[in-house]
């Protein structure tokens, strides 16, 4: 089996940007996440806006606790960014290869983009679910990844799965409009230039950056509400009497999540936090994407390197 040299350094350069947005914009998240877990009437409301969840960490000196499941979150971010990467890349070359065209459609690119989607959150459901628990924990009571798992059963640990299925429609269509603004720009740099580059061609940093926080903003405010609603399923908040209402059955179920936020804050709850889930997934998104395509030329001649030593080393083990 030929090795895909491609959908690889796509995926391994993908994974790479996703460790280090992810632990840069690390407690921007976990402040983001806390603040879109509480569901109680206004004058009930313990975080006000998203500097109220940073002060708190300040004022109980428990600042590092803005890292509390870090290491769950890098594993999670790596494994889903390698899997939707490489899913991508290789779903888009066999749709090409099958069709005969030269480039893809937004139609497609949607409808491939959500494929890739789908088995990366089947892959990453657990781990995704585990971190929003140990996010949204009081500051310094977090449980590590194994307690966070056990502690209920195994379907518990695909909260959610539903919605994060649903929203596998949110990079779909960042990574759509991404690859759209992406393809124009290079065609129109690639029609000033003469000669032959087999390897592939990487936006610049500040170019990378802009084009992934417009993308990002546009699928983040397409898809909110869901993203809400998934957050309130996976959270461990705890009530003003100490209970865990992520036990609650209300809360294990999407029409349960749907009332509380409607019972208690009305339509603009399911709107609660928009601000700030676009200031860390655009910031992310796009501190990815320039990473990114900053490293994937890196990774493709590594890949190519790697290819060539399996080539050469192979006939040697066999004649051995």
């Amino acid at each position: 089996m030929a090795l895909d040299l491609d959908s690889l350094s796509e995926a391994t350069s993908g994974a790479i940007g996703a460790l280090v947005s992810t632990t840069t914009l690390y407690p921007l998240d976990t402040c983001k996440t806390k603040y879109q877990a509480e569901a109680r009437a206004h004058h009930q409301q313990r975080y006000r806006n998203i500097s109220d969840v940073l002060w708190e960490a300040i004022s109980t000196r428990q600042v590092l606790s803005l890292y509390q499941g870090l290491g769950t979150k890098n594993l999670q971010s790596f494994i889903s960014q390698f899997v939707y990467f490489y899913g991508y890349s290789l779903f888009k070359r066999l749709y090409m290869e099958k069709s005969g065209n030269k480039t893809i459609g937004t139609k497609a690119n949607l409808i491939i983009g959500a494929a890739a989607g789908a088995c990366t959150v089947i892959v990453t459901q657990p781990l995704d679910t585990a971190s929003s628990k140990m996010q949204t924990s009081d500051f310094g009571k977090s449980k590590g990844l194994w307690s966070s798992l056990s502690e209920g059963t195994w379907s518990e640990a695909f909260d959610g799965l539903s919605i994060s299925l649903l929203l596998t429609s949110n990079p779909a269509i960042q990574y759509t409009v991404f690859d759209q603004l992406k393809r124009r720009l290079l065609e129109k740099r690639l029609s000033g230039k003469s000669g032959v580059d087999s390897s592939p061609e990487a936006l610049s940093a500040l170019s990378a950056f802009m084009l992934g926080a417009v993308s990002k903003c546009i699928a983040t405010c397409l898809t909110y509400p869901a993203i809400r609603c998934k957050v309130m399923l996976q959270a461990a908040e705890s009530d003003e009497n100490g209970t865990n209402v992520a036990q609650q059955k209300t809360k294990k179920t999407i029409p349960g999540v749907l009332y509380a936020i409607w019972k208690r804050e009305g339509l603009l709850g399911f709107f609660k936090g928009l601000r700030a889930q676009i200031l860390k997934t655009v910031l992310s998104s796009a501190l990815l994407l320039m990473i990114k395509e900053k490293v994937t030329k890196t990774t493709w001649v590594l890949m190519l390197a790697l290819r060539r030593y399996l080539l050469v080393s192979r006939p040697s083990l066999k004649s051995a």
